[in-house]
């Protein structure tokens, strides 16, 4: 079955897992299995340009990474300023416009920098929406939506009876992007592992055991395959 998403299919997220399984089959460090994950979000950012899917959401780095070694943690902050600046005039080519959600104050200054000014320069560009999930959390996503909406309260902008599922959302990080039609995990696990969890309401969720560094184009096409085959009735009838 060939890949055809179609107007139906506007968001895809992947939970990009796998790294450090993948460098302990080759008898590498943790750190090696971050460094070669980088040509499978090339794979998937050429895929999604192919089929005009405009935005793309990857989980990157969780609130819940913080607590891993320190020099793990050091060596991915590096490697995100190092991807974003070894990728940004590719990116910016293929009129990608790079964005983030999660707490991004969490990040140090050095990537958080290369970040901003990333952003700034593809913010006019009309082509995938690139999003890469960093210091995220759907529950502190949730925590903080909810700090807006009761300092809302207080302040008079809004009531309580006002409180809808569509005003919830509107307080989320990213509010003007859809929800994910698919959230794509790899490396086998079968858990959404607090990644977008208000969006995914109604998402189809694909699972796949291929390691997060040997997931290709070739693999998220098939991925994309198994999504054209559900039946989305959003809780109604066909």
């Amino acid at each position: 079955m060939k890949s055809d998403p179609g107007i139906d299919l506007r968001h895809i997220a992947i939970i990009m897992d796998g790294n450090g399984r993948w460098a302990r089959k080759r008898g590498l460090s943790r750190i090696k299995g971050h460094s070669a994950a980088e040509k499978s979000i090339h794979d998937a950012v050429e895929v999604c340009g192919e089929l005009g899917v405009k935005y793309l959401t990857l989980y990157a780095f969780s609130t819940e990474n913080w607590s891993r070694p320190k020099a793990e943690v050091s060596f991915i902050m590096k490697l995100l300023s190092r991807f974003i600046k070894g990728n940004i005039d590719e990116l910016d080519r293929k009129n990608v416009k790079l964005r983030t959600t999660g707490r991004l104050n969490d990040i140090p200054e050095n990537p958080r920098k290369d970040l901003e000014l990333a952003m700034e320069r593809t913010s006019g560009n009309t082509g995938l929406n690139l999003i890469l999930a960093l210091s995220y959390g759907g529950r502190a996503e949730l925590c903080d939506a909810f700090v807006r909406i009761t300092g809302d309260i207080a302040s008079g902008n809004i009531i309580s009876s006002d409180i809808t599922e569509e005003l919830i959302s509107r307080y989320m990080y990213n509010s003007d992007i859809p929800d994910p039609d698919v959230i794509i995990r790899t490396s086998g696990e079968q858990r959404l592992s607090n990644f977008l969890l208000w969006q995914s309401a109604y998402s189809e969720l694909v699972f796949t055991p291929v390691l997060w560094p040997d997931y290709n184009a070739e693999q998220l096409r098939s991925s994309l395959d198994e999504y054209r085959t559900r039946k989305r009735r959003f809780g109604g009838l066909e």
